[in-house]
């Protein structure tokens, strides 16, 4: 009797936390993970990268997955173009994170994985936003470099899913967007030579810690020491998923071959011919359309940058009072006689514009790259050889019209003349 008892109240039990049990079973339990790679060799790559990894049970379902919003199509039509004009779209894209690993392994890339200390119900709302925003009519994102990219967009989705902001430590480390940069492109100087060209003063603009997170590698950083709203740390545990090797970049610029050395290079070559076209009394037309056809050509894009294109850090930029199409005329018309008025008016802009730039330029926003500024000297030594030597080679009729002196711009015409006098007179 006590057997029978014993095997129905078994049986009960069992059927009673059966349904549970099934359900425990059947229950969601995902874990979102941060999976920050270190910088590699590629411009592009040089701030690391940033996304997010998912795994766990979601409906049943064994998943482990990568999500990557850094993704983009190299092959699109007039993507060149289009990214220089701020058309930058960008996709997030979905995977399992098998696939995602090979591509560091491979370049010795540094990756860290960061578990988030999200509850089941946020980590599996987090999850159903990734898989809705990865649909194909949902996953392209107008990509900005510093303010909407694949460290941003996970900071703000986070934020989304913990229902308040996330509280990171607020340590500035380096003011600006444009110190950041720097300090992560310190091996690259050509690439940080054409961003300081290219980007106006909204880089400068003074930004806080969290700001500073647009870096990957910051992110991380700051992501340890993050606290939610109700002062759960945001991450429970961390581990390094690939050692990689110390440095995955190139190794850095010769010194002898960055564009600072090579442009105080270019001033030293341009000054010793200025010297001999001040000796000669004669202008070097050809330096003039070389130099100037360069920087007209520098400030086309410069001009387009600030004017049609809507990156928002390329506007303003105080360059374009130096780098515009001007430049340009002068490239031309130190060819001709009837146009050499032109050369003389931007000539005379450059002085004023230059030595204007030279006085102010530390009280003002923008920061220059220091290489800018021996080329600048170059124009304003050129404008200024143009503006004293030129003068000379012409003269004035009885009719008051101007004329071009002949004699003082080729030597080989003094000679000459010299030589049909002293000729003449042996004849007499």
């Amino acid at each position: 009797m006590n057997k029978i008892c014993r095997y129905i109240l078994t049986i009960t039990l069992i059927l009673l936390f059966a349904p549970c049990m099934g359900g425990a079973e059947r229950r969601d339990s995902v874990v979102v993970s941060l999976i920050t790679c270190a910088p590699g060799s590629e411009v592009y790559e040089l701030c690391g990268h940033e996304a997010l990894r998912v795994r766990g049970i979601y409906k049943g379902q064994q998943i482990d997955t990568a999500w990557n919003y850094g993704v983009f199509d190299f092959n699109a039509p007039n993507f060149i173009y289009r990214f220089v004009k701020g058309e930058t779209d960008y996709m997030l894209a979905g995977y399992p994170f098998e696939y995602f690993m090979p591509e560091y392994i491979d370049t010795g890339r540094k990756v860290i994985e960061q578990d988030l200390n999200l509850t089941d119900e946020q980590a599996v709302r987090l999850y159903e936003m990734l898989l809705e925003e990865g649909k194909p009519e949902n996953r392209t994102y107008r990509y900005n470099y510093v303010r909407d990219n694949c460290a941003t967009r996970i900071v703000d989705r986070i934020d989304s899913v913990a229902g308040a902001p996330v509280v990171y430590p607020d340590n500035i480390k380096y003011g600006t967007f444009r110190n950041e940069m720097r300090s992560y492109h310190k091996a690259y100087p050509w690439y940080q030579f054409g961003i300081d060209l290219a980007l106006g003063s909204g880089i400068d603009i003074p930004i806080g810690g969290k700001e500073e997170m647009f870096v990957p590698i910051e992110m991380a950083a700051k992501a340890d020491e993050a606290r939610f709203a109700d002062g759960r740390p945001l991450v429970k545990a961390s581990r390094v998923l690939n050692q990689g090797v110390a440095n995955a970049s190139l190794p850095p610029t010769p010194w002898y071959l960055t564009p600072l050395t090579l442009s105080w290079l270019l001033f030293s070559i341009t000054f010793a011919i200025s010297l001999w076209m001040w000796i000669r009394g004669r202008l070097a037309r050809w330096i003039y359309s070389l130099w100037f056809g360069l920087t007209g050509l520098a400030g086309c894009l410069v001009t387009f940058l600030v004017f049609i294109s809507v990156h928002e850090a390329t506007s303003p930029n105080v360059l374009i009072l130096w780098l515009n199409p001007l430049q340009l005329l002068i490239a031309f018309t130190i060819w001709s006689r009837k146009l050499r008025g032109v050369s003389y008016a931007v000539s005379y802009y450059n002085i004023v514009v230059l030595i204007s730039l030279f006085c102010v330029w530390s009280f003002q926003l923008q920061s220059a790259n220091a290489a800018f500024f021996p080329l600048m000297g170059i124009t304003l030594m050129l404008a200024v050889t143009f503006a004293t030597i030129a003068p000379k080679n012409y003269s004035f009729n009885n009719k008051g019209e101007k004329t071009f002196n002949m004699s003082k711009t080729l030597p080989t015409a003094r000679k000459a003349t010299r030589k049909s006098q002293t000729t003449g007179k042996r004849r007499k």
